[in-house]
């Protein structure tokens, strides 16, 4: 299934700031965040829902936030069960 946040994966960042929460909250070493978030994004997988402002992707046990305007990866962290 195609949609926007799809079609534009390749508009996906963050902020510096971004990465280093992202890191923080799902406990990640990879140095290429963005990447790995624009990988989740893309998996067959996910669940991507649009409220409000913001894309919410369901992959993996974790719940991805992405700004609807400018494509910012805005935190990422563990799905609550």
């Amino acid at each position: 299934m195609t949609n926007e946040l799809i079609e534009n994966i390749d508009k996906v960042h963050t902020t510096e700031m971004g990465v280093e929460r992202i890191k923080k909250n799902l406990h990640l070493w990879n140095k290429d965040i963005v990447g790995w978030c624009r990988k989740k994004i893309l998996d067959p997988e996910a669940v991507i829902t649009r409220k409000g402002k913001n894309w919410y992707v369901d992959i993996a046990g974790c719940i991805i936030t992405v700004n609807a305007n400018s494509y910012t990866i805005i935190t990422a962290h563990i799905k609550d069960n």
